[in-house]
């Protein structure tokens, strides 16, 4: 009964009204009011709660001496009351935050640990975020990169467009760990201010190998003035477990006015930004100054047509990136030449921009008039001309081929003379 009472406070359910209750709506002659027309009674309202839940709490008589509910329990029951509850027993457990402190200071202290709090020299800056480290004194830039599976080609080894890819990347890390570029696709905060931007006028990347799949390469690059309105950029390629030098590359970028399209001199404002960023050291290659001839229909051996850029291949000025040339460039190369031969040296001459809506028409001539005295010594060179279709010229290359294996020179004589 006791227990019953004390789940009532908590849990109100339907019970049989007081007698009084019932005495008094008896004397009134009517019918109570929780009590429905089948003679069954509802929920009383909050009033009947409350009074459920004094009747609860009404102290019992037992032999004439009152005693709570508790005690009742402890009579019913002969279980022993739980401890009263006291500010201490409230109390969380302090082993079990203690631990948790304790751990969360040892992490702490682990990372800490590990940081290398040394100071650095100039030199030895580095990108926290992986993009390459400033060297030689502030002068240089230094970014390494590992050959990927979906950077190589049908022989195994990275293709040009790779190694290209990594020069531009290294090209505008460099200007970005500077703390100079802007807005722009490599431009600094000057040049964008007056909408300028670089263009790349000439080209040469000389090969000694091509790293393979898995190989991790060190790309080194620094700037220098050429001439009243240039930049010559220059790039060592190395092999970062022997050392080797694997390619040289070098660059004449010029500023180009983003709205009229036309060549720009530097202004003294940009200068005096990247002036102090150039070397006075000579170009890792000598420039090839042979002039790179003439070609049309009737001079080339080999025409690709109907080449058009898709939207992947536009950078952020909205033409055609400078590595997609040298795809186009390739399109028209020999077959042959390009199994038994690979790219050693390319020199190229770019000469106006290439848009969304161009149409391109690629032009490859074998020097020699079909190899030549070149076939005998295994060595190839061939001249390129990209143009759009209308006529108008956008580069001129010329690469240069040295044989994969030693023992296939043969196969040049095979090279077809008609068009593609």
């Amino acid at each position: 009964m006791v227990a019953t009472a004390a789940t009532s406070a908590f849990f109100p359910v339907a019970s049989s009204p007081p007698e009084s209750g019932a005495k008094t709506s008896s004397k009134l002659g009517g019918v109570p009011a929780n009590v429905d027309a089948r003679g069954i009674k509802s929920k009383s309202s909050s009033t009947g709660n409350l009074q459920v839940k004094a009747n609860a709490q009404a102290p019992s008589k037992v032999n004439g001496t009152k005693i709570g509910v508790m005690e009742g329990l402890k009579n019913e029951d002969n279980v022993q009351s739980p401890p009263p509850r006291t500010f201490i027993n409230q109390l969380p457990d302090w082993s079990m935050l203690l631990a948790a402190i304790t751990t969360i200071f040892l992490a702490a202290e682990k990372q800490w640990m590990m940081l290398d709090w040394k100071p650095r020299r100039p030199d030895m800056l580095m990108d926290p975020f992986g993009l390459g480290k400033i060297v030689q004194d502030g002068f240089g830039f230094r970014q390494n990169f590992s050959i990927r599976s979906y950077e190589i080609g049908a022989d195994r080894t990275a293709s040009i467009e790779t190694l290209m890819n990594h020069l531009q990347e290294t090209a505008l890390n460099h200007v970005k760990s500077a703390g100079l570029l802007g807005d722009g696709f490599g431009s600094t905060p000057e040049m964008c201010k007056r909408n300028l931007i670089w263009v790349v006028t000439k080209m040469q990347i000389m090969v000694d190998r091509y790293p393979t799949w898995g190989d991790d390469v060190q790309v080194d690059t620094f700037v220098a003035a050429s001439g009243k309105y240039g930049m010559r950029r220059d790039w060592l390629v190395r092999d970062c477990k022997s050392g080797d030098i694997l390619t040289r590359a070098s660059s004449v970028c010029v500023m180009m006015n983003k709205e009229t399209r036309r060549v720009s001199r530097i202004p003294d404002e940009v200068r005096a930004e990247i002036g102090s960023y150039f070397v006075d050291t000579p170009p890792v290659l000598d420039e090839d100054g042979r002039k790179l001839p003439k070609l049309d229909e009737a001079s080339a051996d080999h025409v690709r047509t109907g080449l058009m850029p898709r939207w992947s291949d536009l950078d952020v000025n909205q033409h055609v990136n400078n590595v997609k040339y040298i795809g186009w460039i390739l399109e028209s190369a020999p077959l042959p030449i390009a199994e038994s031969h690979e790219l050693y040296s390319i020199t190229v001459e770019y000469r106006r921009e290439c848009r969304r809506d161009s149409v391109v028409e690629s032009l490859t001539a074998v020097s020699g008039g079909g190899m030549g005295g070149l076939a005998d010594s295994g060595y190839v060179e061939c001249q390129h001309l990209l143009r759009l279709e209308g006529g108008a010229e956008i580069l001129k290359a010329r690469t240069e081929w040295r044989p994969k294996y030693p023992n296939c020179f043969g196969t040049l004589g095979q090279l077809p003379s008609e068009n593609a």
